[in-house]
């Protein structure tokens, strides 16, 4: 079977395949940008900040040698914003090193690399044969064995790397894993699958059974948590009024938000914009956006972190939250 099916799934890449911008790179600096932010996040939202994160970062001695904040801010918007903070570490470390590690492990050690990462950059930047596996490969590798086993397992998975790999062609290995990614992001998808378009349907086991509906299986672990909150605009000569988060806040410590109600205690709203949802892994966010009138940041809790005036211009200079542009693409300010 292994040969059969990585030269089905190379010739179907071969002609089929989506044009990316990080497509066909082999430069290792471009393709750890890439698959970093392809994490949690599709592929077309990536095109823009991909660009213009490579202009401004165009090489990892420019990423190695920016302030912290002026890589959120280029990151801002495309959220998990650990990331962000550890690509300039790692970059630290490639430059100070003179280049990046050319094996597997090498590139594991780095800061915020893991093994899909690791992989991904070592196949397609040096031609290793190691297979990459995520949630995409995940769910074609439990489909094609047509295999119920919880995909949340950590016996499972390694189980399921373990058949990857053996379909791995060695000689192609970076394009055998952009096919591999490929197919599980735009054929094998989670939900009605494009089974009359896929070119390993054929070896198939849950295809030929029916059962593609039924797997692959990953039990719930963490119930989700609905939550809901008030995100106010205020505005001041042509200002908003933004909240920085404390550095003791995790991930978000140092972005720009709009202020709460909670905030900004006695604060008079006005004008309700409308709402919006926003998910932080298990969290559910309902957030309402209203107008407030300008109140004396001052009075606010010291607690709560600075704040500070911008004009709608500077918010491409700061780390703004995701939660923040959303809020004030409903108030018509972005």
């Amino acid at each position: 079977m292994t040969p059969r099916f990585s030269s089905l799934l190379l010739a179907w890449y071969r002609r089929s395949h989506r044009d990316l911008p990080w497509r066909g790179a082999a430069d290792p600096y471009r393709i750890w940008i890439s698959e970093i932010m392809l994490q949690q996040t599709r592929a077309q939202a990536v095109i823009p900040y991909y660009h213009r994160f490579l202009a401004r970062f165009p090489n990892v001695e420019a990423l190695a040698a920016a302030e912290e904040d002026d890589v959120l801010a280029a990151w801002s918007g495309l959220g998990y914003y650990t990331r962000a903070r550890n690509l300039r570490r790692a970059a630290q470390q490639v430059a100070a090193a003179g280049g990046f590690p050319r094996d597997y492990d090498g590139l594991r050690a780095l800061p915020g690399i893991g093994d899909y990462t690791a992989a991904a950059v070592a196949s397609i930047a040096f031609s290793q044969a190691v297979v990459v596996v995520d949630g995409n490969v995940l769910r074609v590798v439990a489909r094609v064995e047509n295999d119920a086993a919880d995909i949340g397992s950590s016996g499972a998975r390694r189980r399921f790397r373990e058949t990857a790999q053996q379909w791995l062609d060695p000689r192609q290995p970076g394009r055998f894993n952009q096919a591999l990614m490929e197919l599980g992001a735009t054929v094998c998808l989670p939900r009605n699958p494009r089974c009359a378009a896929c070119p390993v349907s054929s070896r198939c086991r849950a295809h030929q059974a029916g059962t593609t509906a039924q797997v692959p299986v990953k039990l719930r672990r963490t119930a989700p948590v609905a939550l809901s909150g008030v995100l106010l605009v205020v505005r001041h000569g042509g200002r908003i009024l933004l909240r920085r988060r404390e550095a003791a806040l995790g991930p978000m410590a140092g972005f720009w938000d709009l202020p709460t109600a909670e905030d900004l205690p006695g604060a008079r709203t006005g004008k309700r914009f409308g709402e919006f949802r926003h998910t932080i892994t298990h969290h559910h966010y309902t957030f309402t956006v209203r107008a407030a009138r300008a109140v004396r940041a001052a009075r606010a809790p010291a607690s709560e972190g600075a704040f500070g005036w911008f004009r709608p211009e500077q918010f491409v200079a700061i780390p703004l939250s995701t939660a923040a542009r959303k809020g004030l693409k409903l108030a018509g300010v972005l």
